[in-house]
C-alpha cells in the first residue's frame, strides 16, 4: 500500500476560468449568428412593407430583392439598384459576435439556445420600432408564442399568464391617459395631433415582456424601462435643443426600452 498522497487538483484561478482565446472558433455558431443577422435583416425590410415575411422585398420601391441582396452579399438589395441601408451591413456581423459571445458565455437561466431565441426576436422589434415606429401584429404574436413557451419552461403557467396580463393591463392605462394628454395639449396648442406618445403596439409588446418575464417579474421589467425612457428622452431633448430642433412632446419609440429591459432581465440581471 503506498503512503504517498495522490496528488492535489490545481486551485482554478479567475483566468482558468475564461475561455481560451486560441482556441478553434465555432464555426456553426458563427454562422448560426450571421445567418440571424440576415433574417432580421428581411423582417425589418420586408414586414413592414408588405406585411408579409416571404419574398423579401426593396424596402424603398418594393422590387423583389436578388438572392444576394437578401444574404447580404450585394452592395444593393436588387434589380431596382437602390443601395443596401448601413443597417444591412452591420446586423450580421454583429449577429456573428453575438451568437459567439453566448458560446462563451451561456446565461446560466436559459442556456445558449433559448437566449438566441429571445436576443433574435428583440432585435427584431427594436429594429422595425426605430426605423418604421411600428411595433406589428405578427411581431406580437410570435412574441407571445415564445414568451409562453418560455414563461412557462422558467416561472409555471399561472406566473406567466399574470405577468401578462400586469404588462399589457398596465401599459393600456399608460397609453389611455397618453392619448388623452396628448389631444388635450394639441387643443390647447391649436396645433393637429402628429402622433401620440405610446402607440398600442407598445400595449402589446409590454403583455409580451410579461409573459417572458412573469409575475412579479414584470413590474420590474415595466419600471426598467420607464427609467431608461426616462433618461434617453431627457438626453435627446437636450441634444435637440441644442442643435436648436426642439419640438415640443416629440414622440419617441418605446418599443426599445421594453425590450432592453427584458433582455436585461432575463439573461444579466
Amino acid at each position: 500500500m503506498s503512503l504517498v498522497p495522490p496528488p492535489r487538483s490545481p486551485v482554478p484561478t479567475p483566468q482558468s476560468l475564461l475561455p481560451n482565446p486560441l482556441s478553434p472558433i465555432p464555426i456553426p455558431y458563427f454562422l448560426l449568428g450571421w445567418l440571424s443577422g440576415v433574417f432580421v435583416n428581411l423582417l425589418a425590410d420586408t414586414l413592414p412593407v408588405t406585411r408579409r415575411v416571404w419574398p423579401p422585398v426593396c424596402p424603398r420601391c418594393k422590387t423583389a430583392q436578388s438572392w444576394r441582396g437578401a444574404l447580404g452579399l450585394a452592395r444593393v438589395y436588387g434589380a431596382c439598384g437602390h443601395p443596401r441601408s448601413l443597417r444591412s451591413w452591420v446586423l450580421p456581423p454583429a449577429g456573428a459576435a453575438g451568437a459567439l459571445l453566448l458560446w462563451l458565455y451561456p446565461p446560466a437561466r436559459f442556456g445558449f439556445w433559448a437566449a438566441w431565441a429571445i436576443l433574435t426576436y428583440f432585435a427584431v422589434v427594436v429594429v422595425i420600432d426605430v426605423e418604421h415606429r411600428l411595433i406589428l401584429h405578427p411581431v406580437s404574436w410570435a412574441g407571445a408564442a415564445l414568451g409562453v413557451a418560455l414563461g412557462v419552461w422558467r416561472h409555471g403557467l399561472g406566473s406567466t399568464l399574470l405577468g401578462g396580463a400586469a404588462g399589457y393591463a398596465v401599459m393600456l392605462g399608460l397609453y389611455a391617459f397618453g392619448a388623452f394628454f396628448s389631444r388635450w395639449m394639441a387643443r390647447r396648442r391649436g396645433e393637429p395631433l402628429d402622433e401620440v406618445a405610446l402607440g398600442f403596439g407598445d400595449v402589446n409588446l409590454a403583455g409580451v415582456t410579461g409573459l417572458f418575464l412573469g409575475w412579479p417579474g414584470v413590474a420590474a421589467g415595466l419600471i426598467l424601462a420607464i427609467l431608461l425612457g426616462g433618461v434617453v428622452s431627457g438626453g435627446y431633448l437636450l441634444w435637440m435643443a441644442a442643435r436648436r430642433r426642439y419640438r415640443a412632446f416629440a414622440a419617441i419609440p418605446y418599443g426599445p426600452f421594453l425590450a432592453l429591459a427584458a433582455v436585461w432581465l432575463l439573461l444579466w440581471a
